[in-house]
Formats: C-alpha cells, sequence, structure tokens
C-alpha cells in the first residue's frame, strides 16, 4: 500500500477558509459504503439518517489556545504550537524559526521568558514561566490549521471549537463536531437518539504528512486517549438493544477502537497511536460521521478503511465535482461501512 494510493486533486478554492455562519447549515454527502451509492444531502438532515435508539458517539476535548508567538534574543521570531504539557512548568512544542533553535536558549514572550531545553524528535521541550495550560490560555492564540490562511479572529475561539468542548487539552478542533448545535442536538433527541462522550486531546500531529512512500512504515503521532466505563456501557447498551453506534469524526473512531484493542470494548486512559489503514476490521464503530481530509493523510486512510478506497476517493471526485467545502471548516460526510470492515 502507497502513499500514492491515496491522493485526488483537490482546487484551492474549495478548501473553506471560514466557517458558515450557522453551524448545521453545512452540506452532507452520504456514502453506503456496502453499494457506494451517494447522495447530496444537508446537515440538518442527519436525523432522518438516524434510526430511534442508535447512539452517536462525541469528542468532548476543548481546544486551547495553542500558538504562541516568541523572540530570540538576537530579535528573530519564533512561533511556537504546544503539542501537550509535561509537568508542572514544561511542554512539548513544535517550533518554527528562521534559525535553528538550541538548548538553553532563551525567548522572550508577553508572559515572560520561555527556556528551550532540549530536543526531542522532532519536537522541543520548553519551560515556562506559569502552568502551561494556564500560559497558552492567556497569551496564545486559537491554532488554526495551516491550510487556512488567514490570521485567527475573535469568531474562532468559538467556532473553532464545539458546543460540548469541555476537557481542555487539544491543539487542533475534532472537526465532525463542528456541525452540530443546539437546535441539531435537539432533534436528534426528539428522534431518539442516544448519546455519549469519549476524550481524544487533538495533537499538532494531525496535520502531520504521511511522509514514507510506504504506508506501513509512518510512525503515527500520539493522542491522549480516555474511554469512561459510563462510555461503555452506552455501547453495550445500544448493541443490546439492535441498535447501532455512530463514531462523531475520526477522533471518536480512534478512541473507541483503541479502547477495544483487546478482544471486547474496555475503558481506556492513556496515550494511543492507533494507525488504522485499509485492511482494519472494525469491533465498535457501525457509522461516521466526518468531515473531507487531506491527500494523502492518516485521516482519509482511516475512512478509506472503513468505506473502501474506492468508493472513497470516487465520493471525494462527487464532492469537488460538486464544489463542496473542504476541511476544518468545511462540509461533512455521513458513511456505513464497507462488507468486511468490521470484525
Amino acid at each position: 500500500m502507497r502513499r500514492s494510493d491515496f491522493t485526488y486533486e483537490l482546487p484551492e478554492e474549495l478548501i473553506a477558509q471560514q466557517p458558515l455562519a450557522e453551524r448545521s447549515a453545512s452540506r452532507l454527502l452520504t456514502l453506503d459504503g456496502a453499494t457506494g451509492a451517494l447522495a447530496d444531502r444537508q446537515m440538518r438532515e442527519l436525523p432522518q439518517l438516524v434510526a430511534p435508539g442508535d447512539l452517536l458517539v462525541f469528542n468532548d476535548t476543548k481546544v486551547i489556545p495553542a500558538r504562541l508567538f516568541a523572540l530570540k534574543e538576537s530579535g528573530g521570531k519564533v512561533e511556537l504550537l504546544l503539542e501537550r504539557p509535561l509537568d508542572s512548568r514544561s511542554a512539548l512544542v513544535h517550533a518554527r524559526a528562521s534559525k535553528p533553535l538550541r538548548p538553553a536558549m532563551l525567548l522572550q514572550s508577553r508572559g515572560g521568558d520561555i527556556k528551550i531545553t532540549e530536543k526531542r524528535g522532532d519536537l522541543w521541550v520548553v519551560e515556562l514561566p506559569e502552568a502551561p495550560l494556564a500560559f497558552f490560555e492567556r497569551y496564545g492564540q486559537m491554532p488554526l490549521p495551516p491550510y487556512i490562511r488567514r490570521e485567527p479572529v475573535a469568531a474562532d475561539s468559538t467556532r473553532y471549537q464545539s458546543v460540548f468542548a469541555r476537557r481542555q487539552g487539544a491543539v487542533a478542533a475534532p472537526t465532525a463536531s463542528l456541525h452540530f448545535d443546539e437546535r441539531l442536538l435537539a432533534a436528534l433527541a426528539e428522534r431518539g437518539a442516544h448519546t455519549a462522550f469519549v476524550t481524544l486531546h487533538v495533537g499538532a500531529g494531525t496535520f502531520q504528512p504521511v511522509r514514507t512512500d510506504a504506508v506501513g512504515a509512518h510512525v503515527m503521532h500520539a493522542e491522549f486517549v480516555e474511554v469512561s466505563e459510563s462510555a461503555c456501557a452506552a455501547v453495550a447498551a445500544a448493541r443490546a438493544r439492535g441498535a447501532r453506534v455512530i463514531a462523531v469524526g475520526t477522533t471518536v473512531v480512534r478512541a473507541l477502537e483503541s479502547a477495544a484493542g483487546g478482544e471486547s470494548l474496555a475503558p481506556y486512559l492513556g496515550d494511543s497511536s492507533l494507525f488504522i489503514v485499509p485492511g482494519f476490521r472494525f469491533r465498535v464503530v457501525d457509522a461516521m460521521v466526518t468531515n473531507f481530509h487531506l491527500p494523502e493523510s492518516t485521516l482519509l486512510m482511516l475512512v478509506s478503511a472503513f468505506a473502501g478506497r474506492d468508493a472513497v476517493l470516487a465520493a471525494y471526485r462527487h464532492a469537488v465535482a460538486g464544489q463542496y467545502r473542504f476541511f476544518s471548516y468545511g462540509d461533512a460526510m455521513f458513511i456505513t461501512p464497507a462488507p468486511g470492515a468490521h470484525h
């Protein structure tokens, strides 16, 4: 399996640069994984695709203002992007600077001096003036993805965040969740849908391209996952009533399937670097809501594992031809599995 097996042509103008005025006003492309059939719908029609009793699982992670600008003592600019806190004062960050950073270097920021302590792979460990989450909350800005080519504005602090975000720790939004507003959630509840929450703190690694030509050689980044006992009970109850488990977003898919790494779903707390590619057998997820993903990305590979690569790429060609909006602030898909995708 090669990286080039997951490419498609995308005109730049289809990459959404702004959210729509209303969250649930997005379009929804449905893909039947069993037949490859496609239908153009609206996000507000999702309740019609959900059966009474179905369980929708959401990611309740909250995006922190993880991007921070600082200056070297020489005056050179440095951009830091928080990957994760390490302890009371230190954090792991991505760093961009015109010239390489070095251990023991001091950076000046609005919140005080930041000390570079060591390099760890492609990332840096830094020592901050206070606890990492508090420091970035106070002095950072919303970390819009690299393909959104504009500066963040005040509205991004709420729109690049789901309405049910509550557990601080992500540096990128679980974007399928961005389509849900109170009106749509109420319509789903009226339909008889059940809901549950898991947590996966999306790391900046979600935007890292697959650099190896052989897909199997790619090393997946690790992200923090928590699947609670109550989430496991909600899945078991859905199974008992013959209902589907619908993951809202690839992050929920990865969280649930990580927690089902044994023979059955069990509470899980810790990091996951699960890399889902075609050939993977899904144990928990029966359908998913997801946004459109970058060419050759790990997320496009996950969706292809679920609904079949050829069917997914055909759906993407259809979406391009139909002028759908792509990526974080773009439109969504509702996908059911291909034969053989389940364990």
